[in-house]
């Protein structure tokens, strides 16, 4: 498989040791310092785009992918603003996308536990829930795209919590995400769930960037060849 990567800062690196690691070719690497060199043509020459920039270029980066009619999977965050313009764009050209706030397995797979954790206490009125994230100091969106895919979850199946606020805040009602830059923490998500009798905690904590990189390359193995709009839960079958 030819993969062109958009985006050759820590991760696009990562990714480009799996994918080699997992006999792809990457045709393609575009960074800050050669932006101009992302073309139609340029594309063309790859199978499937991985997409990992900035909120600011990942709309411009996904929609070219579509207009060339390369694939393209996104773990940019920050955009989904944009989500419904981007799934109509998508669509409209018979596209293939596949976006996650967060490739890595063992956080997908947290994403599922997450969710079972939150039904069986959505009627246990006793317990308030908050989410903690933790990242390095280079990133640059707050809350994490990651926290917010958790927390969108929880308010999916929680009848008390109608939404969520960056920062501690006095509204049961409201989710708080507590969001801590430190370096060179790649990325711990915390849910709890406190009563003044305990606590129930679940934590990921990811140790490198290793497991991202990896969930990228299967994402995009699994794109390759299909039409339509899709998730890591796709990739995973959860």
């Amino acid at each position: 498989m030819k993969i062109a990567l958009i985006g050759y800062g820590k991760m696009g690196k990562a990714i480009e040791g799996i994918a080699v690691e997992r006999g792809h070719e990457i045709v393609l690497k575009i960074s800050s310092e050669n932006v101009q060199e992302l073309t139609n043509q340029s594309l063309q020459i790859a199978d499937v785009a991985i997409e990992f920039t900035n909120p600011h270029a990942a709309i411009k980066n996904i929609t070219q992918c579509f207009e060339t009619g390369v694939p393209v999977i996104s773990g940019s965050t920050g955009w989904l603003e944009h989500w419904d313009q981007i799934k109509s764009d998508c669509e409209n050209k018979n596209g293939s996308f596949l976006y996650a706030s967060n490739f890595s397995i063992g956080v997908n797979l947290f994403f599922e536990l997450n969710k079972k954790l939150a039904q069986l206490m959505s009627n246990r009125t006793e317990y308030n829930c908050t989410i903690e994230e933790i990242h390095h100091t280079a990133k640059k969106d707050a809350p994490s795209g990651t926290a917010i895919t958790i927390a969108e979850n929880i308010i999916a199946l929680n009848p008390n919590k109608k939404n969520w606020v960056l920062g501690e805040t006095a509204d049961i009602n409201s989710l708080s995400i507590t969001s801590k830059r430190i370096d060179p923490a790649p990325g711990t998500h915390i849910v709890s769930y406190n009563s003044v009798i305990d606590s129930i905690e679940i934590i990921h904590t990811a140790h490198n960037r290793i497991g991202f990189a990896t969930g990228a390359v299967l994402a995009a193995e699994f794109l390759l060849g299909k039409k339509g709009v899709y998730g890591m839960g796709d990739v995973l079958e959860v």
